[in-house]
């Protein structure tokens, strides 16, 4: 039965579908029968949650221990959160309607760095303290896991656990930690104590953190014994060890990524040095295309979608992708089931490809750039050509496609007014190559350039770099305007001040904590949101606490300074990372990893090399 108060919420607010739970899939236990209960919690509105892969992975997995229930939450929209602070409602899971004070452990995943507000936001109205320094034995613990805990620094104060790589192996040891624990009756300390031996496993509260009079950081170091002295991320080195989810839970409020998703790879051979995730998740590691097959087929068939996208970060470079959509074609058409690989690259698109995954229907083609020029594309070891990028134009088109995609980034190392120009060269010379092809009558095209501002993030070999000015990268986007003359161009840009605070964010560290809480306390959350973003009243909280947050975003990071992820191990040396950045300030390129080793150095986390160069893995 739902709370009266909750029943009064929802016949005020705009979508109540995002509050009500109960959609098919959704798992249901004896809450008085389980041991541990996990509240995963998504800091942003159900629909984009919902599309989040990764929540899905960890629903089933933990929800299999039958005496562990693992429900969801997620930051309610405008509407309802103020409903629910003037009823006293506090924030609940979507399963049992209970707050997250009933839980023993309250998870949040950290994708985004301007998200972070709207975890405070989230933490508030649950009715939990914010920082994990006032939160004594009978609150829950509050966990965190994503991409971003790669630098936590900014969060640390407020999280008790934070999991450093792939949470399909730490999160059942945390949960397996806290029902002994509780069996044992042992203190939160003493608990902590134990989940810091988890590996990848990161405990904010038994390190101390100095810094020198001009504000760089001076020292991280462990304050109890047995803590290492770098956290070390956790990996699957076999990825079919954990075969893909095959039960989603379907949602009723349609999610931005409404369809069924497969894993077919984690991490990338490409050495992209713009790209954290490429440097997080290495190396690559693929799982089986029979397995996949298997999976993706029961997945359709328990969720009813009709759409299914095989995601990584670089699809195209799976060694078994000809034979695993060859597998899937044997049985997606007669089902109405449409293939979609949403991370195509240049330089291996073909006719097959096409074919084989616009059987059902076409969606939309979306081909990743970068940069304008080939020295610049040289620069960031993009590895793509002019000739690459019109072999895969000229391949859609005669496929029937009428619009392409661009994306690009602004903001590059060493990038100037010549590289834009070079944006919007390439898109004509697409424009030009459609015309210059044999086309039904009366049929146009239409090229579009979406270009965000590089951020550069930690544990990247642009982490060095200083980020471009607002005032520099709003020249830049006016020059790439003045520089397109077609019509049959459509740009779109990023906003540069949410860049900005994210940059901030992203190479910051815990001094920015107080930060957090004013900004949030100022009415900033929903940062990533156009509407909801409050940009001077970010600057007025910096200005206020006596915060520089260029310090942190438009500085240059010297290559031998501590920074405030320097005692988090995600596998690439500190020295390949310095090597990358001065070869790319040569424009000199490195090879993808399944074609040479570049000695990262993240082949210690599998226990040997990770890939068999004798096999033609190319």
């Amino acid at each position: 039965m739902f709370d009266p108060k909750l029943k009064e919420a929802l016949s005020h607010v705009q979508k109540p579908g995002r509050y009500t739970g109960g959609e098919p899939g959704s798992v249901y236990k004896d809450k008085d029968k389980v041991d541990v209960r996990f509240a995963f919690c998504f800091p942003d509105t159900y629909e984009v949650g919902m599309s989040f892969l990764g929540e899905k992975i960890l629903y089933e997995l933990l929800n299999q221990h039958e005496n562990w229930w693992c429900e969801r939450a997620f930051m309610p929209w405008l509407d309802m959160k103020a409903e629910m602070e003037k009823l006293g409602l506090p924030l609940y899971t979507l399963e049992s309607k209970d707050p997250l004070t009933a839980f023993d452990a309250v998870g949040f995943t950290l994708q985004y760095e301007l998200s972070y507000t709207n975890i405070l936001a989230m933490l508030d109205l649950a009715g939990i303290p914010l920082y994990a320094a006032e939160r004594d034995e009978s609150w829950p613990l509050i966990v965190a896991g994503g991409p971003c805990t790669c630098n936590s620094e900014p969060l640390a104060a407020f999280f008790d656990v934070i999991q450093l790589g792939e949470g399909e192996r730490q999160l059942p040891a945390i949960c397996a930690a806290i029902e002994q624990g509780k069996k044992e009756g042992i203190s939160k300390k003493e608990l902590l104590l134990r989940i810091a031996k988890i590996p990848g496993v990161y405990i904010p509260a038994f390190y101390d953190v100095t810094y020198y009079e001009d504000g760089r950081v001076k020292a991280i170091t462990p304050n109890e014994p047995g803590i290492p002295a770098v956290v070390t991320k956790a990996i699957i080195r076999d990825m079919n060890d954990f075969a893909p989810p095959t039960n989603f839970v379907v949602p009723m409020v349609g999610a931005i990524q409404d369809r069924a998703s497969i894993e077919v790879l984690r991490g990338c051979v490409r050495g992209c040095r713009f790209c954290q995730a490429g440097f997080l998740y290495r190396p690559m590691r693929q799982r089986d295309a029979t397995l996949l097959n298997k999976a993706a087929q029961d997945l359709c068939a328990n969720t009813g979608y009709e759409e299914l996208s095989l995601s990584s970060l670089s699809t195209s470079d799976h060694s078994q992708l000809e034979e695993l959509l060859d597998d899937l074609n044997s049985w997606a058409p007669q089902e109405h089931v449409s293939l979609s690989l949403p991370s195509l690259r240049m330089d291996n698109f073909s006719e097959s490809l096409i074919e084989k995954t616009t059987r059902v229907r076409k969606s939309g083609l979306t081909f990743a750039a970068e940069a304008g020029t080939q020295r610049l594309r040289d620069v960031i070891n993009k590895n793509v050509t002019w000739d690459e990028i019109e072999k895969t134009c000229r391949i859609a088109f005669e496929a029937g496609y009428t619009s392409v995609k661009l994306y690009f980034m602004m903001g590059l190392p060493t990038e100037t007014m010549a590289d834009i120009e070079g944006i919007a060269d390439t898109a004509q010379k697409v424009v030009d190559l459609y015309y210059s092809m044999d086309h039904a009558k009366g049929k146009g095209v239409q090229v579009t350039i979406s270009c965000a501002c590089f951020v550069p993030k930690p544990h990247t070999p642009f982490q060095f770099v200083p980020m471009d000015t607002a005032e520099t990268l709003q020249a830049k986007q006016k020059h790439l305007l003045e520089s397109v003359h077609s019509r049959k161009i459509k740009v779109n840009y990023h906003d540069s001040k949410t860049s900005f605070l994210e940059g901030v964010f992203a190479k910051g560290d815990r001094r920015l904590a107080p930060a957090l809480v004013e900004a949030y306390r100022r009415g900033c959350y929903f940062d990533g949101w156009e509407e909801c973003f409050q940009y001077d009243t970010w600057m007025k909280v910096f200005e206020d606490l006596g915060i520089d947050p260029h310090f942190y975003c438009n500085r240059a990071i010297g290559l031998d300074e501590v920074t405030p992820w320097s005692h988090m191990d995600y596998g690439v040396t500190h020295e390949y990372l310095v090597r990358e950045y001065k070869k790319a300030l040569a424009a000199q390129t490195t090879q993808p990893c399944n074609r040479a080793c570049g000695g990262c150095g993240a082949n210690h986390l599998l226990g040997g090399p990770c890939f068999d160069y004798s096999k033609n893995l190319v």
